[in-house]
């Protein structure tokens, strides 16, 4: 299996589980937010996407049976702070990506996606065929290359499985690699750096939201159970399953300051709060309906918000990077 940005947070939990399941990873990565140390299970070849004679280099040596596809700037304010350079990688990058792998004649591709493709929630939790509209570039940018992906299905032939999850989280039971991003802005690797001390406190967002607390909303799922999905989908696509897209998420929305009170519960170390007005670009609600991966895949999550964030916190607690 070629793992295109295997080096990355949600692509080394996938090569984890590509090795338990007997398939060899190979990581194409360019490292820009990957981390060579979360590279265990099979080699590294270094490039970047847009790199077309290195991606067909790669690919001539390795000869894979599928791709996964995880290689995309992913932070939704720095997408609206500079678009330019989201279209650039998600979109150029992928198309450049789609080039090599249909000249090697490969026709079993996996899509690192996300509900940010549907915008702002008309109906609470969400299946594949609520609208997508999304409100930032980033989610525009996946959208793009969803809908570009349909396309070669229709007229190329090449067969895909869109996998759109909602809010990864969580870190590998053993400790061997968890979320590690820089700079870090997600949800709960901030909030278990304030219960260690290691920032002066948490910043909420927004609290005006029309949630049950005022705070947004979101679906946590373990990025082991993403990964469990990634592998399942490599199956669904060798096995001759047609193209796909699939929602993966756990159908239970937590507010984020119901994730700030779960932090400091298991980790016993209260912290401080800040209040700020909210960002833009964020979605009040976006909750998962994932009853249509169960259908096709055979996958549910495994883990809860618990497994989650003791997951987390062992993997943060016991670092020693940065």
């Amino acid at each position: 299996m070629l793992v295109v940005g295997g080096a990355g947070y949600i692509g080394s939990h996938t090569c984890l589980t590509l090795a338990n399941r007997g398939y060899k990873p190979v990581v194409f990565d360019n490292l820009s937010n990957g981390h060579s140390e979360f590279v265990r299970w099979g080699p590294l070849e270094k490039g970047d996407i847009r790199d077309r004679e290195r991606l067909d280099a790669v690919i001539a040596t390795y000869k894979p049976d599928a791709i996964l596809h995880f290689a995309a700037m992913i932070e939704v304010g720095e997408s609206v702070k500079d678009p330019a350079l989201f279209y650039d990688n998600n979109v150029i990058g992928t198309l450049t990506l789609l080039a090599a792998v249909l000249s090697a004649g490969i026709d079993a591709f996996v899509f690192s996606s996300t509900c940010a493709t549907y915008g702002l929630p008309k109906q609470s939790p969400m299946d594949e065929t609520h609208e997508q509209r999304p409100i930032n570039p980033y989610g525009r940018t996946k959208w793009i290359v969803e809908q570009v992906l349909q396309d070669y299905d229709s007229y190329k032939g090449l067969r895909s499985v869109i996998l759109r999850y909602f809010n990864a989280a969580g870190a590998d039971l053993a400790g061997h690699i968890g979320e590690w991003h820089s700079p870090e802005t997600h949800a709960i690797p901030l909030a278990i750096d304030a219960a260690l001390g290691r920032r002066t406190g948490f910043t909420l967002f927004g609290n005006d939201y029309e949630t049950r607390d005022g705070t947004c909303v979101r679906d946590y799922v373990h990025v082991l159970d993403l990964a469990d999905a990634h592998v399942r989908a490599v199956d669904y696509l060798l096995s001759g399953g047609k193209s796909t897209q699939l929602n993966l998420g756990t159908g239970t929305g937590t507010t984020v300051r119901e994730l700030v009170s779960a932090i400091s519960t298991v980790s016993g170390k209260p912290f401080p709060i800040e209040h700020a007005e909210r960002r833009y670009g964020d979605s009040t609600s976006l909750v998962a309906n994932s009853e249509l991966a169960l259908s096709i895949l055979g996958w549910q999550p495994k883990y809860n918000l618990h497994d989650i964030i003791r997951s987390a916190w062992q993997w943060h607690s016991s670092r020693n990077h940065g």
